[in-house]
């Protein structure tokens, strides 16, 4: 998994799949410098565009949550810039979004600040949605297929790996954005994370979040794996440079001194991107960058050889570059 499951005993957060961040992907827009692509994808497994109501309800972003794509662009490990999508009830297979587009204080806030980029956009349910305009950002908002790949069993099972994708033509709740990048910040350098929230009792918590692929899910522990959810990357460093260094010496027989180096790659978990440079994982994250192949080299020093997946074949040039949604997921 990347972030899919991301709560103790490999649980959706809240026990609600709509609640689950998946992936964050942050890459130079194909051909045209100045914009880049930022993704944040949701809901693992979603169901596909053959099913028919009550099933049609797996798909839908949670109406009382709040799903955000938060950039770091003075290295403090705080929101500079905020975007916030909310979304109505599901009624008649149709649910629509708003988004908020936020900076300094008001990026910070948990509630959705700013200006409103774009309110009422529908989400798409099928192969046939398509991006809209949201002020100066391109946006778009639906079911897609999956792009995360990994051999989950082969993970499980001494990382004797089986050659099978567990992310196969499984579809994600997706929402993807074309941003000119004075609207990130005026250098090069961001740090992005993603977080869900959701109103229990009328206060706004936060259940999930994450920078880096394959963090909570592999390396924290099952009594950690909650409570990272609901932390601040601000305080990451304090919180696991300790036990995740002794984790890295045990599983990688890293030195101490590289333990704590190799740490601070992922500590505070958010994905780092120097957009002077290409992007590929840990400089930012593509489509088709094998995270998970990467995650465990990292954790066990280079000893644990690539799973030998592909990336998936439906990946597409043209904007949400995410394939359409799979029409008959397995399972």
């Amino acid at each position: 998994m990347s972030n899919h499951y991301s709560a103790a005993n490999l649980r959706f957060p809240g026990d609600d799949a709509r609640l689950d961040f998946t992936d964050l992907y942050v890459f130079e827009k194909f051909g045209e410098p100045g914009t880049t692509t930022l993704i944040m994808n949701a809901n693992p497994y979603t169901t596909g565009i053959s099913a028919m109501p009550p099933f049609l309800m797996k798909s839908e972003f949670h109406p009382d949550g709040v799903y955000r794509i938060n950039v770091d662009n003075d290295g403090d490990a705080h929101a500079d810039v905020a975007f916030t999508f909310t979304f109505s009830e599901l009624r008649n297979a149709t649910q629509t979004g708003t988004v908020h587009y936020a900076v300094g204080d008001q990026a910070r806030q948990p509630e959705p600040a700013g200006d409103v980029l774009i309110s009422g956009t529908p989400v798409g349910f099928d192969d046939a949605a398509q991006p809209v305009q949201a002020g100066p950002v391109r946006l778009f908002v639906g079911v897609r297929s999956d792009p995360f790949f990994a051999d989950a069993d082969g993970s499980f099972h001494g990382f004797r790996w089986t050659g099978q994708d567990a992310f196969a033509n499984r579809n994600v709740l997706s929402i993807v954005l074309e941003v000119p990048n004075d609207m990130l910040g005026p250098g090069p350098a961001i740090g992005v994370w993603a977080t869900v929230s959701v109103r229990r009792d009328g206060e706004l918590v936060q259940v999930d979040r994450g920078g880096h692929p394959t963090i909570n899910p592999f390396v924290n522990p099952n009594d950690v794996k909650d409570r990272f959810n609901v932390r601040h990357p601000a305080d990451d460093v304090a919180n696991y440079l300790e036990p995740w260094s002794r984790l890295l010496q045990d599983k990688g027989g890293y030195t101490p001194d590289e333990a704590r180096a190799t740490a601070l790659v992922v500590l505070p978990d958010i994905l780092r991107y120097d957009r002077d440079r290409h992007a590929a994982y840990p400089n930012g994250r593509a489509l088709d960058d094998d995270a998970f192949s990467a995650r465990f080299a990292w954790l066990s020093n280079g000893k644990i050889p690539p799973q030998g997946l592909k990336p998936h074949d439906d990946l597409t040039a043209e904007f949400p570059y995410l394939g359409p949604p799979n029409r008959y997921p397995a399972g």
